[in-house]
Formats: C-alpha cells, sequence, structure tokens
C-alpha cells in the first residue's frame, strides 16, 4: 500500500497533548477507509505537523483527518522508504 507523509501547518502552537488527540481520533476513524496512521511529529517552532500514514490514496488519508478533527493537511506527498 503506498505510504504518505501529509504536512499540516497550523495557525497557533499545539502542545504534545493536542496532538496526541487529534491522532487518536485519526486511530478511531481510519479503519472504514482502509487507512493506517502510523506516526506523527510536531514542530512546535513552526507550529506543524507531520503525520505518516499508509493508505490507498492521498484523499484516503485526507478524509480520515478531515472526518476525525477537521484539521486536514496544507501537503500530502506519496513517499518511498530507503534501505
Amino acid at each position: 500500500m503506498p505510504l504518505f507523509i501529509d504536512i499540516h501547518t497550523l495557525p497557533e502552537a499545539v502542545d504534545l497533548d493536542q496532538a496526541a488527540e487529534a491522532h487518536a481520533a485519526d486511530l478511531a476513524a481510519q479503519a472504514e477507509h482502509g487507512v493506517d496512521y502510523q506516526r506523527y511529529w510536531l514542530d512546535t517552532t513552526g507550529h506543524r505537523i507531520f503525520c505518516l500514514v499508509s493508505a490507498p490514496d492521498a484523499e484516503a488519508a485526507a478524509h480520515v483527518h478531515k472526518q476525525a478533527h477537521g484539521l486536514v493537511a496544507d501537503e500530502i506527498y506519496e513517499v518511498h522508504e530507503g534501505k
């Protein structure tokens, strides 16, 4: 299944607890879309969140975010893991 990294640029800072809540909401909504949100990273100085997700396509990944909490990504990139 394709792998994607998405980037959320937020209008204000979020803390680790807020990011964890959003990630938990993604996990609760992902199964019905065939998506697997695997990891996320928080850039507290740049107000960004980066998510790693396995999904059939970028649209399915975006739909989970929209359904789970409304924080859709500004950018989504298909990536390939190096060895």
